[in-house]
């Protein structure tokens, strides 16, 4: 939903929509980091009023999206290169954890079987960036629910707005080949053969692989 297609919106999920309407810019790269959100032109392009966009906004605040500059103006947030770093070693530790599980366990087949189709969906998105984004994301985000552990799930969704924000940051070029299925497909092939430290070292170095990328990309 873009803010340009939502011109009108139905009042009994009006906070809602609009603040998916907000994010949804955000993330597809409508509005790149650093860029103003002004109340009042936010207010006029969804037709609400400048108090649900003020509260929209203050859930974007919350998820890492939306950062408060000079004189309480909102942007979107732009990560330094010390916060991508971090942000990559965070879920390297949650996804290092989320593929020890799986491998560990002796039923692990089925477990298996979805993130093969995970690879398919993602090889199948092409040049599509949105496409691509969500099956990179949903490949990632399967290995964590596939580990059962709800508390890691909660963590890390926590930080997908942030993910998505620093993905951005980098050319499409260089991204697609961080995505591709082929440097995914290892971390799949190591939960089958049952090697849990295999499976983690494969998700640290994917993860330090793209920290370099992503970090390079934002000035420090």
């Amino acid at each position: 939903m873009s803010l340009e297609q939502l011109s009108s919106l139905d009042r009994t999920t009006l906070r809602e929509r609009a603040l998916a309407s907000l994010r949804d810019a955000v993330i597809s790269g409508h509005y790149r980091p650093g860029d103003h959100l002004g109340e009042v032109d936010l207010a006029q392009r969804l037709g609400v009023s400048r108090g649900t966009v003020r509260e929209a906004l203050r859930h974007l605040q919350q998820e890492g999206l939306v950062t408060a500059g000079t004189r309480g103006m909102l942007r979107v947030r732009a990560l330094s290169s010390r916060e991508v770093t971090e942000l990559f070693q965070v879920r390297a530790a949650l996804e290092g954890l989320a593929v020890a599980e799986i491998a560990a366990r002796p039923d692990r087949d089925d477990a298996v079987r979805r993130l093969r189709e995970a690879l398919v969906t993602l090889a199948a998105a092409g040049e599509d960036f949105e496409a691509r984004l969500r099956a990179d994301l949903g490949f990632h985000l399967l290995l964590c629910q596939l580990s059962g552990n709800s508390m890691l799930v909660d963590s890390w969704r926590h930080l997908e707005g942030r993910m998505q924000v620093t993905i951005m940051s980098l050319d499409p070029g260089s991204w697609a080949a961080l995505t591709s299925d082929d440097r995914h497909a290892p971390i799949v092939a190591a939960i089958e053969d049952g090697d849990v430290d295999e499976a983690v070292g494969v998700v640290r170095r994917h993860m330090a692989e793209a920290a370099e990328q992503y970090a390079g990309a934002h000035t420090a």
